[in-house]
Protein backbone atom coordinates (compact mmCIF):
# COMPACT_ATOMS: atom_id res chain seq x y z
CA UNK A 1 0.00 0.00 0.00
CA UNK A 2 1.13 3.66 -0.86
CA UNK A 3 1.77 5.99 1.93
CA UNK A 4 1.31 10.06 2.62
CA UNK A 5 3.14 12.35 4.35
CA UNK A 6 1.39 14.24 6.75
CA UNK A 7 2.99 17.81 7.71
CA UNK A 8 2.83 19.64 10.84
CA UNK A 9 0.03 22.07 8.56
CA UNK A 10 -2.15 18.68 9.12
CA UNK A 11 -1.94 18.94 12.60
CA UNK A 12 -2.41 22.70 12.98
CA UNK A 13 -5.79 22.50 10.92
CA UNK A 14 -6.81 19.63 12.89
CA UNK A 15 -6.25 21.80 15.86
CA UNK A 16 -7.64 24.74 14.09
CA UNK A 17 -10.76 23.23 13.16
CA UNK A 18 -11.47 22.25 17.23
CA UNK A 19 -11.38 25.86 17.51
CA UNK A 20 -7.96 25.96 19.23
CA UNK A 21 -4.65 27.99 18.37
CA UNK A 22 -2.26 25.94 17.13
CA UNK A 23 0.88 28.28 18.23
CA UNK A 24 2.41 25.69 20.29
CA UNK A 25 3.42 23.99 17.16
CA UNK A 26 5.48 27.51 16.00
CA UNK A 27 8.69 26.42 15.02
CA UNK A 28 7.93 22.74 14.18
CA UNK A 29 8.59 21.48 11.01
CA UNK A 30 9.53 17.77 10.85
CA UNK A 31 7.35 15.50 8.61
CA UNK A 32 6.45 11.83 8.73
CA UNK A 33 5.29 9.28 6.21
CA UNK A 34 2.27 7.51 7.50
CA UNK A 35 0.60 4.30 6.23
CA UNK A 36 -3.05 4.79 4.32
CA UNK A 37 -6.12 3.36 6.15
CA UNK A 38 -8.89 1.68 3.46
CA UNK A 39 -12.17 3.12 5.82
CA UNK A 40 -15.83 1.82 5.14
CA UNK A 41 -19.12 1.01 6.43
CA UNK A 42 -22.24 -0.67 5.70
CA UNK A 43 -24.16 2.46 6.22
CA UNK A 44 -22.05 5.59 4.88
CA UNK A 45 -20.99 5.93 1.07
CA UNK A 46 -17.92 8.44 0.43
CA UNK A 47 -19.40 11.68 -0.88
CA UNK A 48 -23.17 10.63 -0.40
CA UNK A 49 -24.95 11.98 2.31
CA UNK A 50 -25.26 10.67 6.22
CA UNK A 51 -28.26 8.74 6.42
CA UNK A 52 -30.79 10.87 8.87
CA UNK A 53 -30.70 7.91 11.37
CA UNK A 54 -27.03 9.04 12.34
CA UNK A 55 -27.86 12.80 12.32
CA UNK A 56 -29.65 14.68 15.41
CA UNK A 57 -32.78 13.77 13.80
CA UNK A 58 -32.85 10.18 14.15
CA UNK A 59 -32.04 7.08 16.79
CA UNK A 60 -29.07 5.16 15.99
CA UNK A 61 -26.24 7.23 17.57
CA UNK A 62 -22.97 6.66 15.53
CA UNK A 63 -22.54 4.84 12.52
CA UNK A 64 -20.76 1.45 11.96
CA UNK A 65 -17.33 1.39 10.43
CA UNK A 66 -14.46 -1.12 9.25
CA UNK A 67 -11.36 -0.19 8.79
CA UNK A 68 -8.12 -2.03 6.86
CA UNK A 69 -4.62 -1.53 6.17
CA UNK A 70 -1.48 -3.09 5.72
CA UNK A 71 0.20 -4.74 8.97
CA UNK A 72 1.43 -2.33 11.23
CA UNK A 73 3.49 -4.27 13.79
CA UNK A 74 4.11 -0.51 15.87
CA UNK A 75 0.29 -0.17 15.97
CA UNK A 76 -0.90 -0.20 19.54
CA UNK A 77 -4.57 1.53 19.41
CA UNK A 78 -7.21 3.11 17.34
CA UNK A 79 -8.53 6.53 17.16
CA UNK A 80 -11.32 7.79 15.65
CA UNK A 81 -12.37 11.31 15.18
CA UNK A 82 -15.75 12.59 13.39
CA UNK A 83 -15.48 16.53 12.21
CA UNK A 84 -17.03 18.99 9.97
CA UNK A 85 -15.75 22.13 8.52
CA UNK A 86 -17.15 24.81 6.77
CA UNK A 87 -15.59 28.41 6.01
CA UNK A 88 -17.79 29.90 8.94
CA UNK A 89 -17.69 26.93 11.50
CA UNK A 90 -15.97 23.90 12.60
CA UNK A 91 -16.55 21.06 14.75
CA UNK A 92 -15.82 17.72 16.21
CA UNK A 93 -18.75 15.89 16.95
CA UNK A 94 -16.74 12.61 18.21
CA UNK A 95 -13.58 11.21 19.75
CA UNK A 96 -13.05 7.62 20.29
CA UNK A 97 -9.24 6.72 21.28
CA UNK A 98 -7.46 3.46 22.88
CA UNK A 99 -9.84 1.45 21.15
CA UNK A 100 -7.55 -1.79 20.72
CA UNK A 101 -5.27 -2.23 18.17
CA UNK A 102 -6.75 -5.49 16.76
CA UNK A 103 -10.19 -3.96 16.40
CA UNK A 104 -11.09 -3.77 12.66
CA UNK A 105 -14.86 -2.14 13.14
CA UNK A 106 -17.40 -0.68 15.31
CA UNK A 107 -20.92 -1.59 15.18
CA UNK A 108 -24.30 0.95 14.98
CA UNK A 109 -23.97 2.90 18.45
CA UNK A 110 -20.82 2.04 19.59
CA UNK A 111 -20.38 5.53 21.54
CA UNK A 112 -23.23 4.19 23.29
CA UNK A 113 -21.11 0.93 24.41
CA UNK A 114 -17.33 1.68 23.20
CA UNK A 115 -14.71 -1.35 23.16
CA UNK A 116 -12.97 -2.02 26.31
CA UNK A 117 -10.39 0.01 27.38
CA UNK A 118 -11.06 2.96 24.80
CA UNK A 119 -12.06 6.41 25.97
CA UNK A 120 -14.22 9.25 24.52
CA UNK A 121 -13.44 12.77 24.34
CA UNK A 122 -15.28 15.78 25.63
CA UNK A 123 -16.16 17.26 21.95
CA UNK A 124 -16.95 21.35 20.63
CA UNK A 125 -20.57 21.00 21.92
CA UNK A 126 -19.03 20.33 25.74
CA UNK A 127 -20.63 16.72 25.54
CA UNK A 128 -18.46 13.42 25.65
CA UNK A 129 -19.45 10.91 23.30
CA UNK A 130 -21.06 10.92 19.72
CA UNK A 131 -22.45 14.41 19.13
CA UNK A 132 -25.10 13.22 16.15
CA UNK A 133 -24.57 15.61 13.22
CA UNK A 134 -27.12 18.30 12.62
CA UNK A 135 -25.72 20.79 9.72
CA UNK A 136 -27.13 20.80 6.50
CA UNK A 137 -24.63 21.26 3.54
CA UNK A 138 -21.61 20.51 5.38
CA UNK A 139 -19.18 17.66 5.06
CA UNK A 140 -18.72 15.58 7.92
CA UNK A 141 -15.25 13.39 8.66
CA UNK A 142 -14.70 9.93 9.71
CA UNK A 143 -11.14 9.25 10.35
CA UNK A 144 -9.77 6.23 11.27
CA UNK A 145 -5.89 6.48 13.01
CA UNK A 146 -3.57 4.01 13.66
CA UNK A 147 -1.60 5.00 16.56
CA UNK A 148 1.96 4.26 17.82
CA UNK A 149 1.12 4.44 21.46
CA UNK A 150 -1.98 4.89 23.75
CA UNK A 151 -3.36 8.25 23.93
CA UNK A 152 -2.17 9.13 27.93
CA UNK A 153 -4.17 12.15 28.43
CA UNK A 154 -6.19 12.32 31.80
CA UNK A 155 -9.99 11.90 31.93
CA UNK A 156 -11.26 15.27 31.05
CA UNK A 157 -8.69 16.47 29.33
CA UNK A 158 -9.34 19.43 27.10
CA UNK A 159 -10.36 18.27 23.35
CA UNK A 160 -7.05 20.31 22.08
CA UNK A 161 -4.95 18.18 24.24
CA UNK A 162 -6.35 15.00 23.13
CA UNK A 163 -6.50 15.96 19.09
CA UNK A 164 -2.60 16.66 19.99
CA UNK A 165 -1.50 13.72 21.19
CA UNK A 166 -3.82 11.80 18.31
CA UNK A 167 -2.03 13.61 15.76
CA UNK A 168 2.02 13.15 17.05
CA UNK A 169 0.83 8.93 17.29
CA UNK A 170 -0.34 8.60 14.16
CA UNK A 171 1.41 6.15 11.90
CA UNK A 172 -1.47 5.45 9.57
CA UNK A 173 -5.31 7.24 8.45
CA UNK A 174 -8.24 7.19 6.18
CA UNK A 175 -11.34 8.59 5.62
CA UNK A 176 -14.76 8.19 4.94
CA UNK A 177 -16.49 11.67 3.81
CA UNK A 178 -20.51 12.02 4.12
CA UNK A 179 -21.60 15.41 2.46
CA UNK A 180 -24.48 16.82 4.00
CA UNK A 181 -27.47 14.70 5.58
CA UNK A 182 -30.25 12.81 3.69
Amino acid sequence: MGSIVVTVTAVTAMLAMSGCGASFLVGRSEAKEIAQINVSSPELREGEPLPREYSCEGTQGSPPLRWSSEPLPQAKSIAIVVDSHTQSESGVQWVLYNIPATTTELGPGAAENPPDGSSQARVTSGKVGYQPPCARGVSYRFTVYTLSAKVQAKEGAPLPEILREIADKTIARGRLTAVNIE
